[in-house]
């Protein structure tokens, strides 16, 4: 009989799960909107929906997260206890293990308050871990909807400076950008646009997900959060929201116009991300053999990046040999729910 494998990812927008054979193929990866700081039934409610579409037969399931730190919780111990307990409300306790990062894997019972902070945003270390086996030096670099992970592989062990949120973000490891949910005022205070300089307002007009409709990088799967002010996803409107962050009205300038804005907003993100990189790439002796690796639903950016600094490009994809047709999802889009389920399988 198959043996049954899921990984889970349970991040603060999203609910992400990768569903494992026993030779280690990847037979389906999914995921569901979890806008889990509207309350845990969000986050029941997008468990129901995947299990839905899993075996009823499921040897382990293996849990990682990032959703601790929604501000529905007083704090990221809060959080950790909420997620693990509706897990294991919806889901057997005898199959369920928790990723603690560097303490590798615990059983819901057993875990003690000491634990909470390894596993508290660890999704970011399973990606980092499973890369660097398959990779003996590079950059593993994780664009997704909300945050962009950068981690430097090296000797075929991840070479992390930081391991909490704060210490990740000192270290230029964790950079709190995304291609979908991040705020344009988060990426850009002025633009370049109709031959001049424009301030642009700090209000939550518009988003980077309305930058990458007008760019048509966004693939549509990806592109499950609801827009800034609660229109449709067409080009016009991303282009009347990203109107409105400089003060005009969509009629004001021409759709190509308004792309060419999309495509300067995008420039200051891309520039973001890239200077993180190379404050990786600069810890190595050289950069012989170097590779940058792409994973998450803003992975087209890390490519352009490996292009600018003539690197060799992977995909997190290409470390597989399988992958199913049944869902929309590719496995580097949830690649911590992938890593984590493969990982387990390693105990």
């Amino acid at each position: 009989m198959q043996e049954n494998i899921i990984g889970w990812d349970v991040g603060g927008a999203h609910l992400k799960a990768a569903w494992l054979n026993s030779k280690g193929e990847v037979l389906a990866v999914y995921q569901e909107p979890c806008p889990l700081w509207q309350g845990l039934q969000t986050l029941e409610d997008a468990l129901a929906t995947i299990l839905q579409k899993l075996p009823n037969e499921i040897k382990q399931h293996n849990l990682t997260m990032t959703g601790e730190l929604v501000d529905l919780f007083s704090s990221r111990e809060e959080g950790v206890r909420a997620i693990i307990e509706v897990m294991q409300t919806t889901i057997a306790h005898d199959s369920l293990r928790v990723y603690a990062g560097r303490l590798g894997f615990l059983l819901p019972n057993n875990i003690n308050s000491t634990q909470f902070d390894d596993i508290a945003s660890a999704n970011w270390l399973a990606s980092a871990s499973y890369t660097a086996q398959q990779v003996q030096t590079g950059v593993f670099v994780d664009i997704g909807s909300t945050t962009t992970d950068i981690l430097l592989l090296n000797n075929g062990l991840v070479s992390a400076q930081g391991y909490t949120d704060f210490q990740r973000l000192k270290s230029n490891e964790l950079v709190y950008t995304g291609v979908v949910r991040t705020a344009v005022m988060a990426v850009a205070q002025s633009v370049e646009f109709a031959g001049c300089q424009v301030g642009v307002m700090s209000e939550y007009f518009a988003t980077m997900a309305d930058v990458y409709r007008l760019t048509a990088e966004l693939q549509e799967q990806a592109d499950q959060t609801e827009t800034a002010d609660g229109a449709e996803k067409t080009s016009a409107a991303s282009a009347n929201r990203l109107a409105r962050m400089i003060g005009c009205d969509l009629q004001d300038f021409s759709l190509a116009e308004w792309k060419n804005l999309a495509d300067e907003i995008r420039k200051q993100q891309l520039k973001r991300i890239q200077e993180s990189v190379q404050h990786q790439l600069a810890r190595l002796d050289n950069l012989d053999n170097c590779v940058l690796i792409g994973a998450g639903v803003g992975r087209f950016l890390v490519q352009e990046i490996a292009e600018t600094l003539d690197l060799k490009y992977l995909e997190f994809d290409s470390f597989f040999t399988a992958t199913s047709e049944v869902s929309e999802m590719k496995i580097a889009d949830c690649a911590p729910a992938v890593a984590v389920a493969y990982l387990a399988c390693d105990i």
